[in-house]
């Protein structure tokens, strides 16, 4: 028996190896129907964790919900139960699980310009359930595993088992581009089954790219290292293209392109950050529902994530901020015995910010061929809770420079009643268009900091030089 479950692990250990087609056909024979639904119910709580729950209002729910399910029928699989999620997300991603669990976050919703647009991402993910692509990577995934640890492979459910290890990772990777091709085949199809524009994939995709590679000019890193759809869904000019040529091969008479409902679902959809979850507003993070706020220096970019906030400057100065459990009555013990338990600490004191209880040290630790001090600054918040501020300077800085980036942890404060009901989140709505508007007169009433311009003409698929239309509504991004 032993022999003979060694002889099955290395089997498979060679076919993942060697031949990843045959490794697919043998996960096959593993995970069925049911498997992937257990999948996809167990991970869907930990995307709602990470994406920031459901979007609260539950009309958007119905609405993408209802093409999603109407996508569904014009599917090889009309009858398999599908679950549509749009999730409380300024990122613009849209993704799918095993067992039909599809999502798409907020910023999707924003992005997209009519209800062929996001019809064709839904479609999108529909193709990717459809074609087992979530599925076949979490089996690779497991596979994988299983070919590296040969002598701990049994076979039967224990293949299907070592799923709960690899979890959500292994269908949030990107997707191949043969997968991606197959998945915008199948997407163009359900959309002209439905009776929608196909032309929508093409024109969303070239939406998508344009974002993208605006925020990442803005973030100062590569386009490719970003968290937003072409994170999952590889970018390629080729899909563009391909997009066009099956949009044309499916020509449908009369296409829905549903502009004018659309909009009309969105007005007022929550854009960028929620409440909930913390405001950047400028050089401000602000905090209404927690009650407190904190200012960077010039020239960095906040990024608000799930669990901390982490801000980055233009010379490799970086601070992260979050809140941690108070194990501690004195912040200074805090930092000895539990912050920076075994680290030793250089200039340690205490001192107050904004009233509460804080300390501050640092440490120096060796990056690569550099330099780096890091300053620690943990804040007594209350009788559960620290805030805690985490400073990485080069050590090239001079101490009044490393002061500025610092600095950041004293502007800390608590919001008045007042304050925290009157920081409200940034919402789309609408201007129509009249003779004399301009794209450029236009976007200064959007509410964003900078980029007025270009974040208008690509929230409204517009090309640098395209003009505006009269009488035509326009997205704006307004308090």
């Amino acid at each position: 028996m032993r022999l003979s479950r060694l002889i099955v692990a290395t089997l498979i250990a060679w076919l993942v190896l060697a031949n990843g087609a045959c490794a697919k056909e043998l996960f096959d024979l593993f995970m069925s129907p049911s498997d992937e639904a257990r999948i996809g119910e167990e991970e869907h709580p930990k995307i709602l964790e990470e994406f920031g729950g459901v979007y609260p209002d539950p009309a958007i729910g119905v609405y993408v919900n209802s093409i999603g399910q109407f996508l569904v029928q014009t599917s090889e699989t009309p009858n398999s139960h599908f679950t549509f999620t749009v999730l409380n997300s300024p990122v613009v991603n849209a993704f799918a699980l095993p067992g039909g669990y599809v999502y798409v976050t907020r910023g999707i919703l924003a992005l997209a310009g009519n209800e062929a647009e996001l019809a064709g991402v839904i479609a999108h993910e529909i193709g990717h359930v459809t074609a087992r692509h979530s599925a076949n990577r979490v089996g690779n995934s497991v596979l994988a595993n299983l070919g590296l640890a040969v002598l701990g492979v049994v076979t039967g459910n224990s293949v299907v088992n070592k799923v709960g290890q690899i979890g959500a990772v292994a269908v949030l990777q990107a997707h191949s581009r043969d997968d991606e091709f197959e998945s915008d085949r199948l997407g163009v199809r359900y959309l002209t089954r439905a009776g929608f524009s196909p032309q929508a994939m093409s024109s969303f995709l070239r939406k998508l790219e344009a974002h993208s590679n605006l925020e990442a000019r803005i973030s100062g890193v590569s386009p490719d290292d970003g968290l937003d759809f072409f994170a999952t869904h590889p970018r390629t000019a080729q899909r563009v293209a391909r997009a066009i040529e099956l949009a044309q091969e499916r020509a449908v008479t009369d296409p829905v392109v549903g502009r004018n409902i659309y909009l009309k679902k969105i007005d007022g959809l929550i854009f960028g950050d929620d409440p909930d979850q913390g405001l950047v507003k400028g050089r401000r993070f602000v905090h209404p529902v927690l009650r407190f706020e904190f200012v960077v220096p010039e020239g960095f970019t906040i990024l608000n994530g799930q669990r901390s906030v982490v801000a980055k400057g233009r010379d490799g100065e970086a601070l992260r901020f979050d809140f941690a459990n108070r194990t501690q009555r004195s912040m200074e013990n805090y930092l000895r015995n539990d912050w920076a338990q075994g680290q030793a600490l250089f200039r340690l004191e205490t001192l107050s910010i904004d009233g509460m209880p804080a300390a501050t040290a640092t440490i120096h630790p060796r990056v690569g061929q550099g330099d780096v001090e890091l300053r620690l600054v943990v804040i007594g918040f209350n009788s559960e809770s620290v805030c805690r501020f985490l400073f990485a300077t080069p050590s090239r800085f001079s101490k009044q420079r490393r002061r500025t980036v610092e600095h950041t942890a004293l502007t800390f404060r608590r919001l008045s009643e007042a304050e925290a009901r009157t920081t409200l989140p940034l919402r789309i709505g609408f201007h129509r268009v009249a003779i004399g508007d301009t794209a450029e007169n236009i976007a200064q009433r959007m509410a964003v900091p900078d980029f007025k311009l270009e974040r208008f003409r690509i929230l409204n698929g517009l090309g640098p030089d395209q003009s505006l239309v009269v009488g035509r509504l326009v997205k704006l991004v307004l308090e």
